[in-house]
């Protein structure tokens, strides 16, 4: 394998597996604040917001994490205000004291934060403007959840960088993913200087769905499904996966390692994966590796579809991880491909309707879906190209598949968004 391309997949992997703390796009909303606040040296008097149709899509339903049950962008915002951010970035809510939630709670619905949408950017935009006597700041969030682009104090601009160049860097070295070479890679990799990270997130992604089956988050999708399907590692798989989401999308204030920008795909794209590897009894070495294929080939799959779309992410990691099962289970490159055929003709229409409770259901589903492909592949069946976004090989079919979800999906979410406003701030 050249040295360049295993260079390019190791970047790609310690980009994309970050710790978020409870859902992403609200941990994004107010790691903008909490910056916006340090700015000015203290809370603010005022907090106003600008955010895209996807980010708001995503904190509209779920809670926020360790608020207290608040939901919303408001409530994320001025948690996060109340925050001196460190280092923190995505995990700055784990700060969040008794108090900043009381604060939050006393302000929320009063028109201290006031929030507006953003149609012309891309699907991650956030601009905060935070006021506090005379003085004004503004952070502007692009493209990643944690890329800051733009900060300015009154008429200082503190920062402004192009955001693009990192970004179309990271797709330049994205497009070198292949079904083929992630295999090689996960093979053949040194990646002793990735294990932590790899631990992390099977570390992480575990205890949150340990937390999700013992207590009640949400719908409690991933407790009902092992109390009612048994024990079964068909079933556990999809049961743990599910309760990690209960516990994120329900606030639980444990951190999880994302995959593509979303907990939910990196919880997806590994706990899966780990327990699994456990029912085999294959050796760690094996599951790392399993699980480096998991988390590329979701990205890979992810790449073509986009950060956020009307696609659920829940399809591409769930397709990852079964993947990853078939190469745990010693499969082929044939049989690999094709479990991810397999799981992309069944489950590749379920869309995505916001950050909430049903996540942890689209993720059972995915997952079960991915299942079924990994045993019609063991067995030598796929489905054929030419059935539908099917195509004659895997590579095809995974572009095919991006262009469903970022081109053909683009209407869908406009319309799911203005259902969620109920026809307030409407876009086109």
């Amino acid at each position: 394998m050249k040295t360049e391309t295993v260079k390019a997949y190791k970047e790609i992997l310690r980009f994309e597996l970050v710790p978020a703390f409870g859902c992403t796009e609200p941990g994004a909303v107010a790691y903008a604040a909490s910056k916006a606040r340090g700015l000015l040296g203290g809370f603010p008097d005022h907090i106003d917001i600008t955010c895209s149709g996807n980010i708001i899509k995503n904190v509209k339903g779920v809670t926020v994490p360790n608020s207290g049950g608040m939901r919303g962008i408001d409530a994320a915002a001025i948690l996060g205000a109340a925050i001196e951010c460190g280092s923190e970035e995505l995990e700055v809510l784990s700060l969040a004291t008794e108090e900043d939630r009381k604060r939050a709670g006393e302000l929320v619905g009063t028109g201290f934060c006031t929030c507006h949408l953003e149609s012309d950017e891309g699907n991650v935009y956030i601009r905060v403007t935070a006021t506090k006597g005379r003085d004004e700041a503004e952070v502007i969030i692009r493209d990643r959840h944690t890329n800051i682009i733009y900060m300015r104090k009154n008429d200082e601009v503190l920062l402004q960088n192009d955001s693009e160049s990192d970004e179309l860097r990271m797709e330049e070295l994205k497009k070198k993913l292949n079904v083929r070479d992630i295999i090689e890679f996960a093979d053949n990799a040194d990646y002793s200087d990735m294990a932590e990270l790899l631990r992390d997130q099977v570390r992480f992604n575990e205890k949150v769905a340990e937390e999700g089956m013992r207590n009640e988050y949400g719908a409690a999708v991933g407790r009902m499904l092992l109390e009612c399907g048994g024990n079964s590692i068909r079933n556990r798989v999809r049961a743990y996966a599910a309760a990690a989401s209960d516990a994120r999308m329900g606030g639980c204030s444990l951190p999880v390692v994302v995959n593509s920008c979303s907990g939910n795909q990196g919880i997806t794209t590994s706990v899966p994966v780990a327990e699994y590897a456990r029912e085999l009894g294959v050796a760690e070495d094996k599951m790392y590796r399993a699980l480096i294929l998991s988390n590329l080939v979701a990205v890979h799959i992810k790449r073509h579809i986009g950060v956020l779309s009307a696609f659920c992410g829940a399809v591409s990691a769930g397709c990852a991880s079964g993947a990853a099962v078939t190469y745990m289970c010693g499969g082929t490159y044939e049989q690999i491909c094709a479990t991810i055929i397999n799981t992309l003709a069944n489950v590749g229409g379920i869309v995505c309707d916001g950050a909430k409770a049903s996540c942890a259901a689209k993720i059972a589903s995915s997952v079960d879906a991915a299942m079924m492909a990994h045993d019609m592949a063991m067995r030598g069946k796929r489905f054929a190209g030419g059935e539908g976004i099917v195509a004659g090989d895997v590579e095809k079919t995974i572009a095919n598949v991006g262009r469903v979800g970022k081109d053909g999906m683009r209407e869908t979410d406009i319309t799911i968004l203005n259902i969620m406003l109920e026809d307030e701030n409407r876009i086109s």
